[in-house]
């Protein structure tokens, strides 16, 4: 059988170049290396934040609402004919001056022997009243007095250092404590003068030797200030204590916070209070002076019961930052139950609980590594760090199913507020 002749040197010095017979192995190790390079695990981009050092403030959120701290409801101190009230909300009123409201008793003047009785017991009740309120603002006014001088000497020992600001806070509340105590004893003062003059008035009109209806009873205010709300307008035949207007002053307001009986736990009284989106351009100051000892129920707009106790504040802010802050005015407000000036801190969403512990993902050459930590206080936003992270170290907030131990990660820089 004849072999087929071998080609001749030449023929295969002509023949294709090697890098062309080397192509497909080329091109076998370039799809090889796409292949890998597809498959290779690439570090998962997550949000980062760090711990830092700085303050801290824990507060309770919930709505409050302003109300005059002294008010008096005026009523007719006996029956008669009620002339028409042109007065206004908001009018300015002084005290025993202003006319608010013109009774024309006629025969109502008259008082039987049991009313004659009557008449004289109440005014020695209004009396006796009236010596008990004298003695209760010179009682407040020398408290309000010594606290005042009192803080004065603690306000100089702190500006040297010398005093914590605990005990500062604690002086500074006594001080406004008593004055505010001063003004509502001085409020209470005016209105016993009052109802000791309606006494008067009503038992010299109703006696054998009165003057009978023989003019209208005239009745002033009895307190300065302005006039909240006219409970009746229109002329008519009132009987004897229906509530006519109701007058107070408007400047002297305090707050009522509705917050949850849980949260009122850790209020305490002196606790500073932020309100805020009340109208004016910049948030107001106040300190709680009291919370109420009995909680009430309420229902919540998803129909939950919740168990709820008011919290009193006095405002810090002096008038002028609030001029036209006005009664019943809505306001929300931050209650302070904790704060650090240097806590160490990090973003809330950088913590998550996991078998009964709570751990955080920090981030440590382009990985993340599981860290078991130990919180403190938190608002919300920013918890605070008692072991477990150090200060400037970077951390993984909000963590998704692909982030684990060991995870290469690509860190996205947020802030922690």
């Amino acid at each position: 059988m004849n072999q087929a002749p071998l080609p001749s040197p030449a023929a295969r010095k002509n023949g294709p170049p090697a890098w062309r017979r080397r192509l497909p192995l080329f091109g076998a190790v370039l799809l090889v290396a796409l292949i890998v390079v597809g498959l290779w695990p690439r570090p998962v981009p997550v949000e980062a934040g760090v711990v830092t050092r700085g303050p801290l403030v824990v507060t309770v959120d919930e709505e409050g609402m302003t109300r005059v701290k002294n008010r008096y409801i005026v009523s007719a101190p006996v029956g008669g004919q009620l002339r028409r009230i042109d007065w206004k909300a908001g009018a300015v009123v002084e005290a025993g001056k202003t006319v608010l409201a013109v009774l024309e008793t006629g025969g109502a003047d008259f008082l039987d022997a049991r009313n004659q009785a009557q008449a004289v017991a109440r005014v020695h009740t209004a009396e006796a009243a009236l010596a008990a309120a004298g003695a209760q603002r010179e009682r407040a006014g020398a408290a309000a007095k010594m606290y005042a001088a009192d803080f004065e000497r603690l306000k100089r020992l702190f500006g040297q250092k010398v005093l914590s600001q605990q005990e500062f806070e604690v002086a500074e509340l006594r001080a406004t404590t008593t004055q505010q105590d001063e003004r509502a004893a001085e409020f209470a003062l005016k209105v016993a003068e009052f109802e000791l003059q309606q006494a008067r008035a009503i038992l010299s009109r109703g006696g054998a030797g009165g003057p009978g209806g023989a003019e209208p009873l005239v009745i002033t205010s009895p307190v300065s200030g302005r006039i909240l709300r006219v409970f009746q307008e229109s002329a008519r035949v009132v009987p004897g204590g229906f509530s006519l207007v109701e007058v107070g002053d408007q400047t002297d307001l305090e707050l009522r916070i509705e917050v949850l009986s849980r949260d009122g736990v850790a209020i305490k009284p002196g606790a500073r209070v932020i309100l805020e989106q009340w109208g004016g351009p910049e948030p107001l100051a106040a300190r709680v002076r009291h919370v109420e000892p009995s909680a009430f129920t309420k229902i919540s707009a998803l129909g939950v019961e919740e168990q709820r106790v008011y919290v009193i504040a006095d405002f810090t802010d002096p008038l002028e930052k609030r001029p036209t802050l006005g009664d019943s005015y809505r306001v929300e407000a931050r209650i302070v139950t904790w704060e650090s000036a240097a806590a160490l801190r990090v973003p809330a969403g950088a913590l998550f609980q996991r078998a009964g512990s709570w751990q955080s993902f920090a981030i440590e050459g382009g990985r993340s590594r599981l860290h078991v930590v130990k919180p403190g206080r938190s608002n919300g936003v920013e918890t605070e760090i008692v072991d477990g992270l150090a200060e400037g170290a970077s951390v993984v907030v909000y963590p998704g199913d692909k982030v684990t131990d060991g995870t290469r990660v690509a860190p996205l820089t947020v802030s922690g507020r």
